[in-house]
């Protein structure tokens, strides 16, 4: 009996020195909207792609590759730490092109492109513990709780002007220009989350340059592939900053363009200067992966491997892809035309935009209209429908 209760009055300190933590504004957001009992509310800032009759379907191609899987798999069994290596190869070319490096390349299959970037970010505080990850403002929400929680210093830097809609290219130069050898630069690799606003060509060129003259190592996530300019549109940036680098570290996730939200899918591939050194990479990324979940799950990887290995089953989720992608792009000029001060949304690229809202704006669209987003001021444009997009326009007026 005294044994038990000093347990238990262990277990109490333990657990007592825990504080409050505040919740996660965009989970909050859900949970306000779906309690809401207006039948006129407006969702723009859950970031999952939607239909213009409000769904987020399951496609064609994932529903025959799971047909096919429930016929054929014939185990449940491990894989190994490294996942479905037939998905993790099969994704190469695409995010790669036709030289994926052959034997630089090293990388496994992750628990959705989440997963990716928080290993991605043990490796590098593994290897250089003293490294600073220089990110722009405004960035992805979660991307500052992956690097803090890996015990990163982090540098922030604005590269965008929510008033005008347009990137401040020279203040990134600026800042990259007194990054150290050994720093990371954290990069989006196409439709920018939260903005839309994405560099061209020529902008990841000298990026590209700049980042290989300083010594910098390149960490892109790349979410949305082929819901820009399309896939190989949206590789562009992405390979030619790891071909004028020679190094750097990719976080991919599936979530977007495969549809697979739910089933967590993603991968880290990793760009070595040399065959050699891949191998070590390998190996600090088995064992980093082991300690946080062991296994990666199966069943999504190898939904996009089957879909990927046949060649009519990859053809239609490359069309049903570009319809995701011709959506967007109608979306964006529809609300370009509607109103003058959405006019940038045409230039931009993918789901998200950040409108020049203050948090009071944000607040007075919810509890006048019914409209829901973060107080960024950041929208997914998808979703809106046509017949909610002259409201979302008209309660957008009604703040001048």
């Amino acid at each position: 009996m005294h044994d038990e209760q000093i347990i238990e009055r262990t277990d109490s300190e333990i657990l007592g020195v825990l504080s409050q933590q505040p919740p996660d504004p965009l989970l909050a957001l859900i949970r306000a909207f779906r309690s809401d009992p207006r039948t006129n509310k407006i969702d723009v800032g859950v970031g999952v792609y939607r239909d213009d009759q409000g769904r987020t379907p399951v496609f064609r191609a994932v529903k025959e590759a799971e047909r096919r899987l429930l016929d054929e798999q014939e185990s449940k069994a491990y894989l190994g730490a490294e996942g479905d290596i037939g998905f993790f190869d099969a994704l190469k070319p695409i995010i790669f092109g036709r030289n994926a490096y052959a034997d630089r390349l090293s990388g496994l299959q992750t628990v959705g492109g989440t997963g990716a970037l928080r290993v991605a970010a043990e490796l590098i505080a593994r290897a250089r513990p003293d490294a600073r990850i220089w990110v722009g403002n405004p960035t992805w929400p979660n991307h500052p709780p992956i690097l803090k929680a890996a015990g990163l210093e982090m540098v922030g830097y604005d590269h965008f002007d929510v008033a005008t809609q347009r990137l401040t290219i020279s203040r990134l130069f600026d800042a990259l220009s007194h990054a150290a050898p050994g720093d990371v630069a954290l990069l989006h690799g196409c439709c920018h989350n939260p903005t839309g606003a994405d560099f061209d060509v020529e902008q990841w060129a000298e990026i590209a340059r700049l980042l290989r003259d300083r010594g910098v190592l390149p960490l892109i996530d790349f979410a949305y592939q082929g819901l820009g300019d399309g896939l190989e549109e949206d590789a562009g940036g992405l390979r030619i900053v790891l071909d004028t680098v020679g190094e750097g570290l990719v976080a991919y996730s599936c979530d977007k363009n495969f549809g697979l939200y739910r089933e967590r899918v993603g991968a880290l591939y990793a760009l070595s200067s040399s065959a050699a050194q891949a191998k070590i990479v390998q190996s600090n990324l088995l064992s980093l992966t082991r300690a946080n979940w062991s296994m990666p799950p199966d069943h999504g990887a190898a939904i996009v491997r089957v879909i990927l290995e046949d060649a009519a089953l990859t053809a239609d989720w490359r069309a049903e892809l570009a319809e995701m992608q011709d959506r967007i792009v109608q979306m964006r000029q529809l609300l370009a035309e509607a109103d003058p001060m959405l006019a940038p949304l045409a230039r931009q690229r993918g789901m998200f935009s950040t409108l020049p809202l203050s948090p009071a704006d944000v607040a007075r669209l919810c509890e006048t209209r019914g409209i829901y987003m973060p107080s960024s001021g950041r929208i997914n444009v998808l979703g809106l429908m046509p017949e909610t997009l002259a409201p979302f326009v008209d309660a957008l007026a009604s703040l001048r």
